[in-house]
C-alpha cells in the first residue's frame, strides 16, 4: 500500500473525524461513527478514494 496522503491532508482529516465524532456524541446520534474513517485514514496514510483519479498529496522527492 503506497501512501498517498501528505502531511496537511492528514490533519485536516484528523480534525474532520473528531468534529464528526464530537458531533455524533452531542446529538446522541450513531453517525458519529463514520468519523473513524478520516481518522483511520490519517493514520494509516493512504486514501482509497483518490487511487482511481491516481490522486496524491504526498510530496514527492526529486531524483539526483
Amino acid at each position: 500500500m503506497i501512501k498517498n496522503m501528505g502531511s496537511a491532508d492528514k490533519i485536516i482529516r484528523l480534525i474532520l473525524g473528531v468534529v464528526i465524532i464530537v458531533i455524533g456524541i452531542y446529538f446522541q446520534s450513531w453517525w458519529g461513527v463514520i468519523g473513524i474513517l478520516p481518522i483511520f485514514t490519517a493514520l494509516v496514510g493512504w486514501c482509497p478514494a483518490y487511487m482511481p483519479f491516481g490522486i496524491s498529496t504526498c510530496k514527492t522527492k526529486t531524483a539526483k
